[in-house]
């Protein structure tokens, strides 16, 4: 009897179909990591990006993958019909203040229409839904560090606004969705994350301090460089989404996502000069308006969940309970002399064809446990 049934169940389980996953975003630099990971667990990952900001350098890996596809298109249109997915993932908006600046309508649009768009297929398909919202939407923070419980202080008609404002709205749609059709939903607000395929053009300080430290240009300080910020790695961020993704469905959030651990920015420039080897000098400047004073996560989302405070954080800086993280580029530990020198003529020759879009692919991150 016992062989009958192995017999049986042998069958059904390799006729079971892959999760069907659909990552909106997904050349992107967050984007592009997550269908990684899903690919690894067996998913069968539809992406879809209009590559405003992402790039098909992110997954040309992929491309070729039977379990993956790639559509180009733009959420904030209506989608095609015959889409669907188990799991939907929403990371599509640009994050980059140079780039949604330059684009506010879009990005409005690519937040709420995008949003509602894939809330639609999400109710359609009966597929459970991850909203990537943003520390953003604390704005200037008045408390310090953010709870979830924190509304914020924010400005709704500043330049910022398009981005901050548009994923507050976002984060209102999926609860509205939740309460009225019961879309089981996830809403996540993202903080500082790091890694490779960021782009060093991005205009975000992990960006412009490496940038300018390669360089050996003066590295830019906004005031006395007292502001705070903290940076999760980006592997790491994935994994808590994905837990975060797999937890109890009455588990909604809005749930913090990011490294605890805050450094200020003067020292994040010393660290880089020196994990660098650069000369760059320091330059102050007087602070913008538009600069917030301060940004990293305090969780307290209930621990009855399994992916209560230490593991939904899952940081590799953080499992050990330190309160610091060290980001090493080009260390003569790791690397020796002359490959320094060749990913340095390598990148300043990228900057002279202005194609620096590329380098972080190129240049190998890791983090100091």
């Amino acid at each position: 009897m016992k062989r009958f049934l192995f017999c049986i169940l042998i069958p059904l389980a390799l006729c079971a179909s892959p999760k069907r996953a659909l990552v909106a975003g997904g050349a992107g630099f967050l984007g592009s990591h997550l269908c990684d990971r899903l690919i690894d667990q067996g998913y069968e990952v539809l992406c879809i990006d209009n590559l405003y900001t992402g790039s098909i350098r992110n997954i040309e890996h992929l491309m070729n993958h039977p379990r993956f596809s790639f559509l180009e298109l733009d959420i904030s249109h209506p989608l095609p019909g015959d889409i669907a997915a188990d799991e939907i993932f929403n990371l599509a908006c640009p994050a980059s203040p140079i780039r949604y600046q330059k684009s506010p309508v879009q990005t409005i649009r690519t937040c709420v229409l995008g949003t509602m768009h894939l809330l639609e297929l999400a109710s359609r398909c009966k597929a459970k839904i991850f909203q990537a919202s943003t520390s953003e939407v604390y704005g200037d923070p008045l408390e310090h560090p953010q709870k979830e419980s924190y509304w914020g202080n924010v400005n709704p008609i500043g330049i910022r606004a398009c981005y901050d404002e548009g994923k507050r709205c976002a984060e209102t749609l999926c609860f509205d969705y939740h309460r009225e059709f019961g879309v089981a939903i996830k809403v996540a607000r993202i903080f500082n994350t790091y890694g490779p395929r960021m782009r060093p053009d991005d205009g975000r300080v992990i960006s412009n301090f490496i940038v300018q430290a390669l360089n050996e240009d003066p590295i830019t300080i906004y005031g006395k460089g007292e502001q705070t910020r903290s940076f999760c790695y980006v592997s790491d961020l994935i994994e808590a989404i994905l837990k975060f993704m797999a937890s109890p469905e009455d588990f909604t959030g809005p749930v913090n996502l990011g490294n605890p651990s805050e450094r200020t920015m003067l020292d994040l420039a010393q660290k880089v000069i020196a994990f660098t080897g650069s000369k760059s000098p320091l330059v102050f400047r007087p602070l913008l308006k538009t600069i917030r004073k301060c940004g990293f996560p305090i969780f307290l989302s209930p621990k009855k969940h399994s992916i209560g405070r230490r593991s939904y954080l899952s940081t590799k800086g953080c499992k050990r309970r330190s309160n610091t993280f060290k980001m090493r580029l080009f260390t003569k530990k790791q690397v020796n002399n002359s490959r320094l020198k060749l990913m340095k003529d390598f990148y300043l020759s990228y900057c002279e064809r202005k194609k620096l879009t590329s380098l972080l692919a190129e240049i190998s991150w890791t983090h100091h446990l």
